[in-house]
């Protein structure tokens, strides 16, 4: 499996920076969880490649890129671009970003080969497929509702918990996983902003140990993404001063293999 998080925070000279203000991970260039930087971050072969987009839930920093990857694709798709979403998340779409204010309601728009997405809604606690992928969704403890995954492609296996905050089920599903490859947590402010933190149901480092004593010893390799770009120096270096399991900070752009 080769997982790689998209750019979408850049520098003076315009080239990809290492904060992150948007999320997007593409799987074996095929699959886009989130879209947070799709429709901008994207390859020519990611866009000839990817048809199946997961999302984690509706914030706009996991779906901005989506609308603008759908509208660049729209004339040459031969088959829907398929987002995989939780029925609230799509009612979130519908309702307030493909409403013809914001953007077109593409549900509703074809080109010359058929329509140019489907929605395929999951519920939490379920399993399912996109592209070659076997998908669990697990829900979190995020602001409005949210899933993490369990994700495998037949031979490695890796957990994305997406936003959130303390939580215990996902922890509790995640037991029960053997081998995985790799865990993917967030950690979006530095301590010094816990109150923020748990107002907006995200994660410090101090909470983030804390919930890594839930995973356990795993012998599972743990990276950290979903660091707001103004705090990121802040953050890491509070990251490294844990004691136990420390994250290792996801790299942008580098495609890693498990």
């Amino acid at each position: 499996m080769r997982l790689q998080l998209l750019p979408s925070t850049f520098g003076q000279d315009g080239s990809a920076s290492p904060g992150q203000h948007l999320t997007c991970f593409v799987i074996d260039g095929r699959v886009a969880i989130d879209a947070g930087s799709l429709g901008m971050a994207a390859t020519p072969e990611h866009r000839e490649n990817i048809r199946d987009v997961v999302l984690t839930h509706a914030h706009l920093d996991h779906i901005a890129g989506l609308p603008l990857f759908i509208d660049d694709l729209f004339s040459f798709l031969e088959e829907p671009i398929r987002i995989h979403a939780a029925p609230s998340v799509i009612e979130v779409l519908e309702r307030d970003v493909f409403n013809w204010d914001v953007y077109p309601r593409f549900s509703e728009l074809t080109n010359d080969n058929g329509p140019v997405i489907e929605y395929v809604p999951f519920p939490a606690s379920s399993e399912f497929s996109a592209a070659h992928l076997s998908i669990r969704a697990i829900g979190v403890n995020h602001k409005v509702p949210s899933v993490g995954f369990v994700i495998s492609d037949g031979n490695a296996k890796i957990a994305i918990t997406g936003d959130t905050a303390e939580m215990d089920i996902f922890w509790n599903e995640t037991a029960q996983e053997e081998n995985l490859s790799a865990l993917l947590v967030e950690c979006a402010f530095p301590n010094e902003m816990a109150e923020l933190a748990q107002v907006s149901h995200h994660l410090t480092p101090e909470r983030l140990a804390v919930e890594l004593e839930k995973f356990g010893d795993r012998n599972c390799p743990v990276y950290c993404a979903n660091i707001k770009p103004m705090f990121r120096e802040t953050v890491i270096k509070q990251l490294a001063e844990l004691s136990g399991t420390r994250p290792d900070i996801l790299e942008v752009g580098r495609i890693y293999e498990f």
